[in-house]
């Protein structure tokens, strides 16, 4: 593939290198290097982004992997990877971040449920709006809440997807919920997505935990 066209929005480095660093988690580097030339991303071959919270990682290389795992595994193996990718990301990294440090504290975690949940996700949200260009808004209905992803960086200059591609983002959402929950699994569904031609890409999470 040709090298990928810089978008001019980004990611810190940080979390481009806990994305590929999650990679070769579930991969292997063997693995993880076949994807990064694939991709159009052979200058991050044993050279991965700097661990700082530079705005460094173009958001067209996020969505280049995306596309990468798919063309290599297929789409439901694509789609599996991406998942664990970003459970990882999360899990790896993200939680040790300030706005979701306070979740670990007694007073938070002795809260019923659905206030972890009314804390937590805009929490999350905030850490993207404020640490990279990508902005995320959340939206509480009776059942479920909305998390909507302005500008998604997972699907970047797609279109012409039959249905929503974003799995990192689920992945992601789906572990930030396990953790700020104390262990309870959610259903995360995609509902909207710029790859199909939607103005956003919209995530919708289950209030109530899966059983």
């Amino acid at each position: 593939m040709s090298p990928v066209q810089s978008t001019g929005l980004y990611y810190p480095n940080k979390f481009g290198l806990i994305i590929i660093k999650s990679l070769e988690e579930v991969m292997g580097k063997n693995g993880l290097n076949a994807i990064l030339n694939l991709a159009g991303l052979n200058h991050y071959i044993e050279n991965y982004p700097p661990d700082n919270l530079e705005k460094g990682f173009d958001f067209a290389e996020l969505s280049a992997i995306g596309v990468a795992l798919e063309e290599m595994y297929g789409p439901r193996g694509g789609r599996g990877l991406a998942l664990r990718a970003g459970r990882a990301t999360f899990s790896d990294a993200l939680k040790n971040f300030g706005a979701l440090a306070g979740a670990a504290d007694l007073a938070f975690v002795v809260l019923p449920l659905q206030s972890k949940l009314r804390i937590g996700l805009p929490a999350f949200a905030k850490i993207f709006s404020q640490l990279s260009d990508q902005y995320s808004t959340v939206e509480e209905r009776e059942t479920e809440f909305i998390w909507t992803i302005h500008k998604c960086p997972v699907c970047w200059g797609r279109t012409n997807a039959d249905k929503p591609v974003c799995y990192i983002a689920t992945g992601l959402l789906q572990e930030s919920l396990k953790w700020v929950s104390g262990g309870s699994e959610f259903r995360v569904n995609e509902s909207k997505c710029v790859a199909m031609g939607d103005a956003v890409c919209e995530f919708v999470i289950q209030k109530e935990p899966i059983a």
